[in-house]
């Protein structure tokens, strides 16, 4: 693990030095922000993100009615308290 102090300019932009960008971004020239808590992690866009957000399985087959969907989630939001 490396680290590495940068600074934000007034623009809001954050420069990723080189060596960093070469080696553990490989080059991307897009990158996923992550935000964890008052963290924010870096990563190539070509990671597979799904394993840092959460998911839900909901058994609706027709996504465009709206009203089934919203039920289900809320069947889901009630029972993960």
């Amino acid at each position: 693990m490396s680290s590495v102090v940068a600074s934000i300019d007034a623009q809001g932009r954050l420069v990723i030095p080189k060596s960093l960008r070469q080696g553990v971004l490989k080059g991307a020239k897009e990158v996923a922000l992550i935000a964890f808590g008052d963290q924010i992690r870096i990563m190539p866009r070509n990671v597979d993100l799904t394993k840092y957000l959460d998911s839900v399985v909901v058994d609706v087959s027709n996504f465009s009615d709206y009203h089934a969907l919203r039920r289900e989630l809320r069947v889901i939001e009630s029972t993960s308290r």
